[in-house]
């Protein structure tokens, strides 16, 4: 089985693939702290939920944007599950070719994303992925990857909400039953809400008159659910998309096991 590992800042998702199945998945908070060690303890757990072990695992995909965890995954697929891994990052075969300025400077998640969309739902599509900063990635109709917009994401912009001003409270992220709200929590849920639907279709409108008519849009992470139903543009939401996009790379990377970038 292919285990692929998806590292945000915030959370990270984990991915057990069999062939081209996603037999299971799970989410846990980052902590950019852990050892080898301490994520071998807390993989084997995971994987005892389905009766798994180490032993089940034949590779390890990785893509993270927290860099100091990059040798804390080396140490458990060397030490703990004995696999090969492959890091995504610069020199990676992804299969998309990349129009940006500087390829280095696009997060792994980013390009991963990108491949799953094309090879998913087509080109010229978009993806809007809901993590600590909301990321709108394009695929043009050439199946190129030609860029995209980082925004500031709904947790970390509420956080920072909370943070100064001291009459409010943190909220729970769900949907209010009107716009209009009559207490402060739903008013806050209102602005959640409708505010980054709102900026999803207002960014999503520009990227599409640059990448042309027929442009797909899909929106994966932990909160894209929640804004989805009330987006105009948004059309597929697919959660665990980013996972797909890393089983992809693996398999276009069968002579680059065991390499991780410099």
């Amino acid at each position: 089985m292919l285990l692929t590992v998806d590292v945000g800042n915030t959370q990270t998702v984990f991915g057990l693939f069999r062939g081209e199945e996603l037999v299971e998945h799970w989410r846990v908070a980052t902590e950019a702290e852990r050892t080898g060690d301490e994520l071998a303890a807390l993989l084997a757990r995971l994987l005892e939920l389905r009766d798994l072990g180490f032993d089940d695992v034949d590779g390890v995909c990785l893509s993270t944007t927290v860099p100091p965890l990059s040798r804390a995954y080396a140490e458990l697929a060397e030490r703990h599950v004995s696999a090969p891994l492959l890091t995504v990052g610069p020199g990676t075969r992804t299969g998309i070719p990349m129009r940006y300025d500087d390829p280095r400077e696009v997060g792994p998640d980013r390009v991963v994303n990108a491949v799953a969309v094309l090879a998913r739902y087509g080109a010229p599509s978009i993806v809007v992925d809901f993590g600590t900063s909301t990321n709108f990635d394009a695929v043009s109709a050439a199946g190129e990857y030609v860029g995209g917009v980082l925004a500031p994401g709904i947790e970390v912009s509420m956080d920072a909400l909370f943070a100064r001003a001291a009459r409010l409270t943190q909220v729970d992220f769900v949907a209010p039953e009107r716009t209009i709200a009559t207490s402060t929590t739903a008013a806050l849920q209102s602005g959640v809400v409708f505010g980054f639907a709102g900026q999803v279709d207002g960014i999503v409108d520009r990227m599409r008159a640059e990448l042309g008519e027929g442009t797909r849009v899909v929106a994966t992470g932990g909160l894209a659910g929640l804004i989805a139903p009330h987006s105009r543009t948004i059309e597929t939401v697919d959660p665990l998309l980013t996972l797909e996009g890393l089983r992809l790379v693996w398999d276009r990377n069968e002579d680059a096991r065991d390499r991780s970038p410099a």
